[in-house]
């Protein structure tokens, strides 16, 4: 077991993660990345990536975070793999650090801390949704519906998150089928109202997918098996892409009690900032974020979450420089 400290701790390793460290080192603060169970965050589970800026061809999710993290590193960044399994976010007011444990017993101690976690996709646990994953089965259409321009594509869920999906994928097909295993959406009325008037979309009820469908010539998606949840007859889709939008899981489980969570567990900042109600703690990427869910936008939270931290220790250090004056 072994103690490392440092001026600016992040937890997490994808986008937001390492914009974050880059900034951090390059701002002097010599962070400290803990990678976590899936170091490099969703992208390296991301094949085809065409939306990141700065390329014109399309790149490969786990190359752009091998890029980032070996930028990270060449500015002054220390990467560690392990998993955190607690925190102690009140060692600012013993006049300690911010800690964190992983689970081989390493202590984490960092003068401020950015919790770059991330989210999962919720996925359904049926047969060939991980087997097809990129191959057509999807749960990002903002990430992917690019590919399926002019293509037959099915959207699965019910809610908020469904209705999005399936409005924004009208913008490359003009056939989008919604399959929801109700007679009705939970989503608002106001997206319902807009679902049901575009003419390129149609709504398969009562509907519970059993299982993903590949073409054994192509290795690709073929269709979604489906059984009615009413009659219990059993058909299938046919389809060249799928998306599961059941919603997002944001991984907060550590932060529980801890910090402020919204009504579906993302952290809770100050509006415009990476800032929770901790000073010296800030959230960034899809941890707090369940709008946006873009690499990009990560990003971008990451240089927030790193510029504020360097702004905190100099108003930090410039409070108890006034201190000691004044004794």
């Amino acid at each position: 077991m072994a103690t490392h400290t440092t001026r600016m701790l992040i937890i997490g390793s994808g986008p937001a993660g390492l914009s974050a460290a880059i900034y951090g080192a390059r701002a002097g603060m010599k962070p400290i990345v803990v990678q976590g169970l899936q170091p490099g965050g969703q992208l390296t589970i991301t094949t085809d990536v065409e939306n990141y800026p700065g390329f014109r061809d399309v790149i490969q999710g786990p190359w752009l975070m091998q890029e980032m993290e070996a930028q990270a590193v060449h500015v002054g960044t220390r990467m560690l793999w392990d998993t955190i399994v607690s925190v102690d976010l009140d060692g600012p007011s013993r006049g300690e650090p911010f800690r964190a444990i992983g689970d081989g017993g390493d202590i984490y101690e960092g003068e401020t801390l950015v919790i770059a976690t991330g989210a999962q996709a919720k996925w359904l646990g049926v047969p060939g949704e991980m087997e097809l994953s990129g191959k057509g089965v999807s749960a990002c259409a903002t990430c992917d519906g690019f590919f399926y321009r002019g293509k037959k594509v099915v959207v699965i869920g019910g809610g908020n998150t469904a209705v999005e999906e399936a409005l924004y994928l009208t913008n490359h097909s003009n056939d989008v089928t919604l399959v929801h295993r109700r007679d009705s959406l939970r989503a608002e009325k106001i997206l319902q109202d807009r679902l049901f008037a575009h003419p390129n979309v149609k709504v398969v009820w009562n509907k519970r997918v059993e299982r993903f469908v590949g073409d054994h010539a192509t290795g690709e998606l073929r269709g979604v098996a489906v059984i009615d949840t009413v009659s219990g007859e059993e058909s299938e889709i046919g389809t060249d892409g799928a998306f599961v939008a059941i919603g997002h899981a944001p991984a907060t489980a550590l932060f529980a009690g801890k910090l402020d969570t919204d009504e579906s567990g993302y952290l809770v900042v100050e509006p415009g900032t990476p800032k929770t109600r901790i000073p010296g703690v800030f959230a960034c990427g899809d941890v707090m974020d369940h709008t946006y869910r873009q690499a990009v936008t990560a990003a971008g939270t990451g240089c927030m979450a790193a510029l504020d931290a360097e702004r905190y220790l100099q108003e930090k250090e410039f409070a108890e420089a006034q201190k000691e004056a004044a004794e």
